[in-house]
């Protein structure tokens, strides 16, 4: 199906079980009782949901009013950040890790909830943890002693369930959380030394971070955006900065996602000015140049592609961290392609696209699958619609057969596209397929 909730709005609706018309209804009356009239309706309702425009500051202040939302937050705020709902994460501290593992758990397990961490909130924690210092781990007064080769085990078959391939990784989700879960009760409950209780939080870090990709891929993006917190307390628990800088790219990639790419520019220059390694930052640069691409930020788009590219050329003493461990010229090259689509120069996108899809392994089935939509989205700004759809197909294929929900929804973002071309052999059948599936 698709991403269940894309904007705070629909959140907002969902939770007050109202309908597009109903919404608009509330706006239209409250206008009515200003002596005002207004033209909101169902449509302009559904473009502010979608990011295909903003409301007038005079709407705004309609939709505050059938929000039961007080002026001076929409002033203070801004759009969409005083809509009602938002959640807020807990601040860095090790009084705080158990509870944020907690309840990213139980959000994990409830489908009702889906609301992302707002901006403000987003902003104020890249914000702690790139000036907060972690504090030492305390060990547990009470509780068992935790075994030594229980964390062994623990690490190993969360190593061997996170290397699965991808087509096998969607039946483990269960299984990762369960072991996210007992670590947790550990971290709570068990009496540990230092060093372990380092391998502990970083575990429960890794875990949760695997977890909400997990969510993130079936489109369940509160479940996912808590979970990551939870990552960033316990590797902030655990003195692991390289890896605190990893989750904040995973937000800043969920704002992206999200159509708030402004957001990730803000979490992005927090990550970078704590990470050392070429790798990382590398990773770190080409996501803020995806997000300067979409902003239309031509200049800051092209410095970062520069500087991800000449850091991903610079031989490290050390290995990169496990979570950019995967980056390479592949992902550089199609990445830098997808923002040559949105800076309007498709040629250039097109033979990016092309290149890097042919250095990435064939073992990266779910990233596969997002570059095939970036190349069918070239083929078709430049008209080669029948391409296009051979590209968009294969795509679709394999998102199916590896349970990649996120990835479905890319291919559904080009059926307007594809509309324009019924008169093409295979398009209506293929926009057929998207309406049963």
């Amino acid at each position: 199906m698709d991403d269940p909730i894309r904007h705070p709005l629909t959140y907002v609706r969902v939770q007050r079980e109202l309908t597009l018309e109903d919404l608009a209804r509330l706006c239209r009356q409250a206008a009515a009782k200003r002596g005002l009239r207004s033209g909101i309706d169902r449509q302009r309702v559904w473009k502010w949901e979608n990011y295909q425009a903003g409301p007038s500051s005079e709407s705004e202040l309609l939709l505050a009013d059938a929000l039961d939302v007080p002026v001076e937050d929409v002033e203070m705020f801004g759009w969409p950040d005083w809509l009602p709902g938002h959640d807020v994460p807990l601040p860095l501290g090790s009084a705080y890790t158990v509870q944020t593992l907690r309840e990213a758990q139980r959000t994990a397990m409830d489908r009702r909830n889906f609301m992302t961490f707002s901006a403000i909130s987003l902003a104020g924690l890249a914000a702690q943890w790139a000036l907060v210092e972690p504090d030492h781990l305390t060990t547990a007064l009470g509780g068992r002693s935790v075994d030594g080769e229980l964390v062994d085990w623990l690490e190993s078959t969360s190593t061997r369930l996170t290397t699965l391939p991808t087509e096998q990784r969607q039946h483990t989700a269960k299984l990762m959380d369960a072991h996210l879960a007992t670590v947790t009760n550990l971290i709570a409950d068990g009496r540990y030394s230092e060093r372990t209780g380092k391998r502990l939080h970083l575990l429960a870090a890794s875990l949760a971070t695997t977890c909400g990709w997990h969510r993130f891929d079936q489109g369940h993006h509160s479940a996912a955006g808590r979970l990551w917190s939870a990552s960033l307390h316990s590797a902030h628990a655990a003195g692991d900065r390289d890896f605190g800088a990893g989750v904040l790219s995973d937000f800043a990639y969920q704002s992206n996602w999200l159509g708030r790419p402004n957001i990730s520019v803000d979490l992005l220059g927090n990550a970078l000015s704590r990470t050392e390694h070429p790798t990382a930052r590398s990773l770190l640069l080409l996501r803020r140049a995806r997000a300067h691409a979409a902003l239309g930020e031509r200049s800051d788009c092209y410095r970062d592609l520069s500087a991800a590219e000449t850091e991903l050329s610079t031989t490290a003493a050390d290995p990169a961290p496990s979570w950019c461990v995967w980056m390479s010229p592949a992902d550089l090259t199609v990445d830098s392609g997808q923002c040559m689509l949105d800076l309007g120069r498709s040629d250039l996108a097109k033979a990016r696209i092309t290149e890097g899809m042919s250095l990435l392994p064939r073992s990266r089935d779910k990233t596969r699958g997002i570059f095939l939509t970036y190349e069918a989205r070239s083929h078709l700004q430049s008209g080669e619609v029948e391409r296009a759809l051979a590209v968009t197909n294969e795509s679709l294929d394999l998102a199916t057969r590896i349970g990649a929900e996120r990835c479905v929804t890319l291919v559904r973002e080009l059926a307007p596209a594809f509309r324009r071309y019924q008169q093409v052999e295979g398009v209506p059948e293929f926009l057929e397929r998207l309406r049963v599936s």
